[in-house]
This record gives structure tokens, C-alpha cells and sequence, in this order.
């Protein structure tokens, strides 16, 4: 690979020295400049940057953009250059080549001493370097031993429903080859006989042993082989490369080009990552959905919170205003004059701004909170240490947020090293008074997915040593002290966290504890031995932290908006209209997951909601025990009674005329012992009778576990849509990925089949590019399908003329040609622009989007209804063209013959199944007239081209000449316009019967708006018309001047039927009526009333 060719500085003989990558090796003591990508697993030795900090980007890695501190451990920071570089001289102990990107278990021998080493001093290959002028550290692990190697998976190879079903279509052509073939082996095996001694048939001569009759087991196998060869045309091979090309296309020009789903604020395009899916866009019954991020914008604003039994902040949250408006109320939102407002701050009361603090009834509370806010946390400042300038680097938009609301209420966290945080606090002394104050940071408990917390211990200025600690409500109230004063700030809070979960804001739980210095000097030897541990670092630490982290005093709580991102609830209520299935899988707590879904619309108060918690009391009763074999018994039970309970209720439910919809909700440890094989069954089946699923506190695992639940279980094609790398196995589980292009990253989109910029653009991509792309599909499938099987039973009826010999009807160039020229762009055009309803119509009936789901147009019904007419037209254009043939003669007064009539029967061919293209298309532009003329006419110049030269060495022969005799007699004419009539007239009476009394959805939709021009593209362009580059301004104005409407819209048949579409709508199947189509039928046309301009 040439990223392995790239040079890297290696450390040789007092200096630093270029190798390529590729020969590293491990001990290697290398150097990487600013900008540079790591070429291998290093351990950090020193950096150009006080105290040895370095700062990475980890973005390839797991798709964050925010920067990474990184510390060399302080006995290596003196070995910058090369000369001090040189004496290093050290032994690695580490853990063994794995795949865990988080964590690092290794020890340093330096200087007759053991330093523990930790993914602090871990610079991973793959990430680059920032804001460092270089940093110099040793090869730990090279090539694919590297972590980021290690984590490298084979992407799973998709294919989509239709083309495993295009699959058996194949085979069922394969099969009729094989009795095609069959049958006129076992013919040519009886025809053979000594009575037709006039055709040598037991001749000696070489190559006559094919129908020698005293060996008729021969001849069947002879002419099994012969004929196998001959009727291979019914086989469409170009079918597989016709679809790619127009797939290839669909993708690039029209899904990627769309304007509709190009996102105008992060310059951000719709992207299809492969072409293989596109017709399976058009077939999606169930999405799963991540939601932060994806239903809503991962955009943290710190909204309000409570401080000592106190609420603060006025704002009303999007959640809440919907549930007044469902509840018949209206909230009016009075937003103060003087309200902060900046990116990640959207909070409003007066009480706690601007030194208005001091006045409240708990001062001292809050500046523990402010405190708490500004130091426990792991933010990078950037640029100038001004508040309006600097900008903060956080692991999550969560931290950032904190960190932000700190500074606005005054307490302004602007510098860090690897030591020391400084916050410049205002008002705390006195009114006005604002000073620096360095905070010296002792410890740092990191959060992680177990702990659910993090902690820090800081010593003040003073001396004073403290803990602070923010997490999960449910992980701080288990280590909170008692006490009066306490539990009464514990009973007001959790009030305030139910009411902040109910407005659907993102809650967290601020403590602290003073530390007496004895106390923690003695936790922190065993701090020190848990960090210096080769064995269950990870645990270890686990167990000193829970040492320390206990008798907690409760500040306060936070809460923090995640928006709902624009159109998401308009886009589900248009998805669910056409009939898919949304489930919301989420790692959120429970009430905040049934509220984003409440505001999205998945669940209303009209729906009977089944909720399996594991947050009973009697399941808190069995964990607070402690024995982890009764707790997991216990749970599986309960889980099993609750989904019985469940299914049976919504049975009831189903048995009844005006039973209400159903909307299940599930929490992680549940759902945990409900996807056991025993139990899955049962998930499923209550699952699939639900119209909304919301799984709440789920790890990735069990995103993927769920989707491949409905995948392999249901039988149903599955779509999941996330925006981060937790969502990437539920992306990759699912028939179709798709990828939002968010706040968390890439490495959702670099999983995924199609990535857009927001959820919204689902339906445009599924509505209009997927069912659009399933309709063209479908059509060019069954077309191939038609023409291949009429053009080779034209050959197969000609067999039995021939005593089963083998003779071929065709020209060898006309079976070659047939499909590669004749009839091969014609369809692609059809692949390419067919419409049955433009874009605007098709999310205005969203129900349209019905028939995919169904499969409707891909059934072996359909299919079977094409063979009809296949069969029908080859006997058309064999039996009507050689009978009448027996009266005809050319010029000369000769009857014509063999080759005559096969150039007769190839042009009648190739005549009608051009224009029987044309008739199932819904719309028809200029391109199809092209297509279709010019494919007949290639046929035309072909023949007179191939007739007019004549070669003595050629079979070439057989046919010189035929053309130019055939177009001098009446007859050609006469058969050019009588036979694909003949072979058409019942396409045509079948579509009318088919329209008039079975209309498709789609259809009826024709005829409602029949007279209406298609004006969307125009429309869309307008709302993107203020961002376009001037090349593309310019392309855009031109695209608004007049131009020549199209005067055919495809619609050939009236459609009055649609009493059965909107009843359809209500959930009512009402066929239409034989009388309704005879009384319309019937009606006088209303004359138009023309449109004000």
C-alpha cells in the first residue's frame, strides 16, 4: 500500500534518520511533526509542549473531531532531541496485540523503576497530531497488530430483496430452457426414422450420426446440446449489466444531485455509498432510529437546572409545548430582554446571571454547583483566554455545554495544563470582584459506559481538598450521604429530574465531598497500585474509586436540551402513512425516550402503551440482595410474564372492531433477557403487532441484536439510521444503512449504504429516489424478461416445423445483436426517467409507497401474466408471418422463402416489443421517442448494410439481398403494420380492463391530477436558490426560463375508481364497482375552467 511507503523520522546513531513506514519496527524510537499521522501504536516519551502534553485527533479512529490531551509520563519529558533521545533506555511490559481502542495495560522499566502505563501515553496509528510541534515516542505494536488493524472487519456484501428474487427468476428460466431443450430432444429422437429415406438420415458421411435412428439415445443427447445452444437467448445476460448501469446512474446523478436533500447550512449532499440498494429504498417496512443526533440535532444547550431544591430557568422546551397543544393549551414564552444567548447556552433567569446568585437563598450551594461545573470535566481551551473568543474542545457536546454554562454564570474555566485548571471567577468574594484562581488537580476518575460518573479531586488555593463528581441520577443517589438537610435536597431534586425528563431534557447529577488529607493520602496509595496493576487495571480502579467516591453531598442537577432536528415529526407522521414501521432504539433513560417520542409522534394519548421496565420495585427489591443468579432469574421471569400479559392484551385488542393502536416500550436489561432465544419469539411477535417500538438504555449490541431480530425473524427488509459509531452495527445489521453526517462524526456514513445531513431527507430518499428506483427496477426486470422469452419461442415453434432438427430460425447476427443494439437502450431509458407520479405527489399520497412494501409489481402473478403474452405474440409473429407467407411472392413471382420470412418474423420482432415498451410507460419524454426510433431504425440500417454485401466464405449468403426483396412486394408492408397490431391487441385491451376496473393506486392518483404540470423541480430550486455558487446560479436561471411542455403524460386509459384509493387511506377495502365505472363512463365531461396565471 503507498501509505506504507510514506517516510517517517527513525532515531539512528545521535540523529534522526527517514525510513518508510513499512520498515518500522517494534523499539523503533521515532519522531512525528505537527499534522502527521501516526505510522504505528506508540507509547509517548516527550513532546515540545510544558510537561509533555500532546494533543491528537482521533477522528479516523472513532470519528470524533474534538481534540485529545495525551501525557508523556514525566520520566521520559526530557527526551525531546535526538542526543537525549538516544539514552533512553527502558523495558515495556504490555498487554498482547487486541482490538480494544479505549484501554492500554502495560508497565515502563526506566531507571530501576516500575511506571504504570495507561491510554494516556498511548498514541494510537491512525490518529494525527495537533497544536504539538513534534513528539517523539517508541514503537509498541506495528502492521496489523496496530489496534486500529485489529479492528478492521470485511463490510458485510448486501444485496437487495429484488435481485435475490431476479435469482429465482433466472433459475425459472433456466428450467424452461431445459424442457424447451428436453422437449425437442425427445422430438428429434421419435421423428427420426428409416421411412424418410430421402433425407440419408443413416448416412455414413462424417457428422450425420446426430439423427442416425439406430442410435436415437445419440440424438437426444446430441440435439440436447444443439439445442441448448440455440434457444440460450431466453437466458437476458445483458439484464445484469443493463440494471448496473442504471443503478450506477440513479445513484450519482440522481439521488447524490438531488437538491431536495442537500443540506445548505453544512454544505452537506446526499451520498450513495453503493448502487446495489437503490430498488430496496422502495421496499422498507420497518426503520430503526437512533435519536440523539438523529431525531434530534446532538446540538447541547444547557436549558435549566436546580441547585439546593431550587429550579432555575423559563424556557419551554419543544416536548412541552407539544404536549400542551395535544393537551388543548397554549404556553406563552416570555423570554427576558437580556437573555444570554450563545451555541451550547440557551438558559434564561435572572436570578443566577450576572452575580444575581448572591441574593438567593443558598449563595454557598451555589458556587459548589458554578465550581462543580467549571473544573470536573475533561475540556480543552482553544485560542485567546477571553470569554468571547475561546473555544473548547469536549469529548461529547454534553461536557461542552457544562463547561459553557459555567463561564456564562460567571465562573470561566480558560486554561489547563496537565496539573492544573484555572478559572476566572467573578462575584464570589464580593459584587464586580473577578480573580484567577488555580485549582490543582490531584485525580481524575474518568467516566466510562460502567461507571456512568466521573470525578475529580482538586486542592484549592488553600489547601482545601475536594471531590466532584456529576453523573446518572441513579449511580449519585446510591452514594449520597444521609442525613436530614440532604435527604430533603434528594427528595425536591428527584422531583425536579422527573420533571426535567418529561420535558425531554438530558439530566445529570452534581455532588461533592470534602476530603480530609489523611483520608485521601491513604486512598491514593491505593490509587497509585490500582494504576500501576498489569492484571484488572480497569477493574481495579473501579474498586478504589467506589472507596472514595461515597458520603457524597448533592448540589444540585442539570438539564440539557437536545433538540429535535427541523421536519423530523412531519417526516413520521409521512413514513408511518406509508405504512413503515419506525422503532427508536436508544441509549437514553426511559422517560426521555417515551417523551422525544411523544414529540415526534411515534406515541400519542390514544395509543394503549406496553411499558417493561426494569425499574420496579420488586426488581429493585431482588438487585439490592445482591446474588446476581436470583437477580438474572428473577428478571428473565418477570420479562416473561409481562411480554404473556402483553401479547394476550394486545390479541384482545385485535379481535376487537375499534381496538386502539399499539406502542411498546423496553429498557435494556429487559430487552436483554427478552432477545434470549427462549423468549424471542414472544418479543417478536408482540413487537411486530405494535405500531411504534421504543427500546430505551441499549448498548450497540443490542441495537443490532433487535434489527437482525426483525431481519432473519419477520422476513421483513429493515432500514436503521444512525449518526454515530454506536450506531454502526445496527447500520450494518439491517438490509439498507444510512448514515447522518452529525455532530458525532463520520464513522456512522463510512458504515453505511447512503448517508444524509438530517433525518427529514428519509422521505425524499425513501418516497420518491426508492420507490421511484423499485418501479423502474421492477419494469426493467419484467421487460428483459418478456422480450428474451418472445423472441426465443419464436425459434421454439420453428423447431417443430423442422422435425426437431436444430435448423435455426434466425440469422446467427440478428440472435447476437438482438439484445445488445436492438432492443437494449429503450429500457435503460425507462430505467433511467420513467415517473408514475412526480416527486410532490408522491410524499403528498405517501400511501403510494404502500405497493412496494407489497411487492406488487414483482410477483410471480405478474410474471405469469407476462409469459401469457410472450407466448401469445411468439405465436403471433411465427404462425401469422409463415402462414401467410404460403400466398406471398416477391417480384419475380417466387414464393418466399426460409430466410425471408425470418427477416419478416426479426422485424415484427423487434417492432413491437419497442413500442409494447412504450405503453408501460408513465411518462414519456423525448428520450423514450429516441430511444425507441432509433433502436429501430438501427435495425433497418443494420440490414441494409448486412444483406447488401455478400461474402462466398460466410453463411452471409443466406440472407443477401432478402431485405431489399422483401420491402419491393406489398406484403412486407402489409405484415409491418397488421402483426405487432395483432400482437398487441391484447396488451392493450388488458391494460384498459386493468385500469378501468383494477386500478393501481398510483393510477387513480394519474387520472386526479392529470391536467396539473409537474412544477416541483422548480419549486425545490428555489429554496436553494440563495446558496448557489455562480456557476451553479447560473445553471439554476436557466433552468427557470420557459420551455416547451410536454403534451404526452402516458395516461391512456380514465380512471374512475377512486372511492377504493380513499377508502384505502381510512384502512377500508372498498373495490371499485362495475356500476360506478359504467355510470362515470357515462357522465358528460365538465368543461375546463382555465387557471389564472
Amino acid at each position: 500500500m503507498s501509505i506504507n511507503n510514506n517516510m517517517i523520522d527513525v532515531l539512528q546513531d545521535q540523529k534522526w534518520e527517514s525510513i518508510p513506514w513499512k520498515k518500522l519496527q517494534v523499539g523503533d524510537i521515532i519522531k512525528v511533526k505537527q499534522d502527521g499521522f501516526f505510522p504505528a501504536d506508540l507509547l509517548l516519551l516527550a513532546s515540545t509542549n510544558a510537561d509533555g502534553v500532546c494533543y491528537i485527533e482521533t477522528a479516523n479512529l472513532d470519528g470524533e473531531t474534538n481534540l485529545k490531551i495525551r501525557k508523556a509520563l514525566e520520566k521520559t519529558w526530557d527526551y525531546v532531541t535526538p542526543e537525549k533521545a538516544s539514552e533512553f533506555k527502558g523495558e515495556i511490559q504490555c498487554e498482547q496485540p487486541n482490538n480494544s481502542l479505549y484501554t492500554f495495560t502495560g508497565n515502563l522499566l526506566i531507571q530501576k523503576q516500575t511506571l504504570p502505563l495507561s491510554p494516556n501515553q498511548i498514541l494510537l496509528r491512525g490518529c494525527s497530531l495537533r497544536n504539538t510541534e513534534y513528539i517523539v515516542g517508541v514503537v509498541i505494536f506495528t502492521g496489523h497488530e496496530t489496534k486500529v488493524m485489529m479492528n478492521a472487519m470485511n463490510v458485510p456484501s448486501k444485496r437487495s430483496t429484488l435481485e435475490r428474487k431476479l435469482d429465482k427468476l433466472i433459475l425459472t428460466l433456466f428450467a424452461t430452457l431445459f424442457m424447451m431443450c428436453f422437449i425437442g430432444a425427445i422430438g428429434s429422437a421419435i421423428f427420426v426414422n428409416k421411412k424418410y429415406f430421402y433425407l440419408h438420415l443413416d448416412s455414413s458421411e462424417k457428422g450425420s450420426a446426430q439423427f442416425n435412428p439406430r442410435n436415437r439415445f445419440l440424438v437426444f443427447l446430441l440435439t440436447m446440446f444443439t439445442l441448448i445452444t440455440l434457444y440460450s437467448t431466453i437466458i437476458p445476460i445483458s439484464l445484469y449489466v443493463s440494471i448496473e448501469m442504471i443503478k450506477f446512474i440513479q445513484s450519482t446523478q440522481f439521488i447524490n444531485k438531488d437538491l431536495c436533500m442537500y443540506h445548505s447550512e453544512t454544505n452537506t449532499p446526499a451520498l450513495a455509498r453503493t448502487s446495489n440498494l437503490n430498488e430496496e429504498l422502495g421496499q422498507v417496512e420497518y426503520i430503526f432510529s437512533d435519536k440523539t443526533g438523529t431525531l434530534t440535532r446532538n446540538l447541547m444547550e444547557f436549558f435549566k437546572c436546580s441547585i439546593g431544591g431550587e429550579v432555575y430557568g423559563n424556557g419551554v422546551t419543544e416536548i412541552e409545548r407539544g404536549l400542551a397543544e395535544r393537551n388543548g393549551m397554549k404556553i406563552d414564552e416570555n423570554k427576558s430582554a437580556n437573555a444570554v444567548q450563545e451555541r451550547g447556552f440557551n438558559f434564561d433567569d435572572a436570578r443566577l446571571m450576572r452575580g444575581a446568585w448572591r441574593n438567593e437563598p443558598n449563595p454557598d450551594v451555589c458556587k459548589e454547583f458554578f465550581r462543580c461545573l467549571a473544573i470536573c470535566h475533561t475540556v480543552l481551551p482553544e485560542g485567546e483566554e477571553s470569554p468571547e473568543k475561546i473555544k473548547y474542545q469536549a469529548a461529547s457536546p454534553d461536557e461542552a455545554a457544562l463547561v459553557i454554562a459555567a463561564k456564562n454564570f460567571g465562573f470561566f474555566f480558560y486554561r489547563r495544563t496537565p496539573t492544573t485548571i484555572n478559572v476566572r471567577e467573578s462575584h464570589v468574594e464580593k459584587m464586580g470582584k473577578i480573580q484567577d484562581v488555580s485549582y490543582e488537580i490531584l485525580n481524575v476518575l474518568e467516566f466510562n459506559s460502567t461507571r456512568k460518573r466521573q470525578s475529580v479531586v482538586c486542592r484549592y488555593p488553600d489547601g482545601r481538598l475536594v471531590l466532584y463528581c456529576k453523573g446518572a441520577d441513579t449511580v449519585i443517589y446510591e452514594r449520597l450521604a444521609d442525613g436530614n438537610t440532604n435527604n430533603n435536597i434528594k427528595k425536591v431534586t428527584r422531583e425536579h429530574l422527573e420533571l426535567f425528563g418529561s420535558a425531554g431534557l438530558r439530566t445529570l447529577c452534581l455532588a461533592y465531598k470534602e476530603l480530609h488529607p489523611d483520608v485521601y493520602e491513604s486512598w491514593n496509595e491505593k490509587f497509585i497500585q490500582a494504576k500501576s496493576s498489569l492484571n484488572d487495571r480497569e477493574k481495579k480502579l473501579d474498586e478504589v474509586a467506589e472507596l472514595i467516591e461515597n458520603d457524597l453531598i448533592l448540589i444540585g442537577s442539570t438539564a440539557i436540551e437536545d433538540k429535535l432536528q427541523e421536519g423530523v415529526p412531519a417526516c413520521i407522521e409521512t413514513l408511518q402513512r406509508a405504512g413503515i414501521k419506525i422503532w427508536v432504539l436508544t441509549g437514553d433513560k426511559i422517560e426521555t425516550a417515551i417523551n422525544i417520542a411523544y414529540a415526534c409522534n411515534l406515541i400519542n394519548n390514544e395509543m394503549k402503551q406496553f411499558v417493561i421496565s426494569s425499574e420496579t420495585d420488586a426488581i429493585r427489591e431482588v438487585e439490592d440482595r445482591g446474588d446476581q443468579v436470583e437477580i438474572a432469574r428473577f428478571i428473565k421471569d418477570e420479562v416473561k410474564r409481562e411480554l404473556k400479559k402483553c401479547l394476550e392484551e394486545a390479541e384482545s385488542y385485535f379481535h376487537s372492531l375499534s381496538g386502539p393502536k399499539l406502542a411498546l416500550v423496553i429498557d435494556g436489561k429487559c430487552l436483554m433477557y427478552a432477545l434470549d432465544p427462549s423468549l424471542r419469539v414472544m418479543l417478536l411477535n408482540l413487537s411486530l403487532n405494535c405500531h411504534s417500538v421504543v427500546c430505551c438504555r441499549v448498548s450497540p449490541l443490542q441495537k443490532a441484536q433487535v434489527t437482525s431480530m426483525v431481519k432473519k425473524g419477520a422476513r421483513k427488509i429493515t432500514l436503521s439510521i444512525g449518526d454515530g459509531a454506536n450506531d454502526v452495527s445496527m447500520i450494518q445489521a439491517a438490509h439498507v444503512g444510512i448514515g447522518i453526517s452529525g455532530m458525532e462524526g463520520m464513522q456512522a456514513v463510512m458504515a453505511s449504504d447512503f448517508a444524509i445531513a438530517q433525518f427529514r431527507y428519509l422521505a425524499d430518499l425513501l418516497l420518491v429516489h426508492g420507490r421511484w428506483s423499485y418501479l423502474r427496477i421492477c419494469k426493467v426486470v419484467i421487460y428483459f424478461f418478456y422480450k428474451n422469452l418472445t423472441f426465443t419461442l419464436t425459434q421454439f415453434w420453428f423447431t417443430f416445423q423442422t422435425g426437431f432438427s436444430g435448423q435455426r430460425f434466425y440469422d446467427d447476427w440478428f440472435q447476437s445483436l438482438y439484445n445488445v443494439i436492438f432492443t437494449a437502450l429503450p429500457v435503460i431509458i425507462v430505467g433511467l426517467f420513467d415517473k408514475d407520479v412526480s416527486s410532490s405527489l408522491s410524499k403528498k399520497y405517501p400511501e403510494l409507497y404502500m405497493e412496494g412494501i407489497k411487492n406488487v409489481f414483482f410477483k410471480w402473478k405478474v410474471v405469469a401474466i407476462w409469459a401469457f403474452f410472450s407466448v401469445y405474440q411468439s405465436l403471433i409473429f411465427f404462425y401469422f408471418v409463415s402462414t401467410t407467407n404460403l400466398s406471398a411472392k416477391n417480384s419475380a413471382g417466387k414464393i418466399f422463402g426460409l430466410w425471408d420470412v425470418s427477416t419478416m418474423a426479426f422485424t415484427c420482432v423487434v417492432i413491437t416489443v419497442n413500442l409494447r415498451l412504450l405503453m408501460i410507460c408513465n411518462s414519456i419524454t423525448r428520450w423514450h421517442y429516441i430511444s425507441v426510433g432509433g433502436s429501430i431504425l438501427a435495425w433497418f440500417i443494420f440490414i441494409f448494410i448486412y444483406s447488401g454485401i455478400s461474402t462466398p466464405y460466410d453463411r452471409q449468403e443466406n440472407i443477401y439481398f432478402v431485405i431489399y426483396v422483401l420491402m419491393s412486394t406489398f406484403y412486407f408492408y402489409i405484415m409491418l403494420l397488421l402483426v405487432p397490431a395483432a400482437a398487441l391487441f391484447c396488451d392493450f385491451v388488458y391494460q384498459g380492463v386493468q385500469r378501468w376496473f383494477f386500478p393501481y393506486d398510483y393510477q387513480i392518483i394519474q387520472e386526479m391530477h392529470r391536467d396539473e404540470v409537474d412544477n416541483t423541480g422548480r419549486a425545490q430550486l428555489l429554496e436553494v436558490g440563495n446558496q448557489l455558487t455562480p456557476a451553479e446560479a447560473r445553471s439554476y436561471a436557466i433552468s427557470q426560463l420557459p420551455r416547451e411542455l410536454s403534451k404526452h403524460t402516458g395516461f391512456a386509459f380514465d380512471s374512475p375508481g377512486y372511492e377504493s384509493f380513499f377508502a384505502a387511506q381510512l384502512g377500508v377495502y372498498a373495490p371499485p364497482k362495475a356500476w360506478d365505472v359504467a355510470r362515470r363512463a357515462s357522465m358528460r365531461s365538465k368543461p375546463k375552467i382555465g387557471h389564472k396565471k
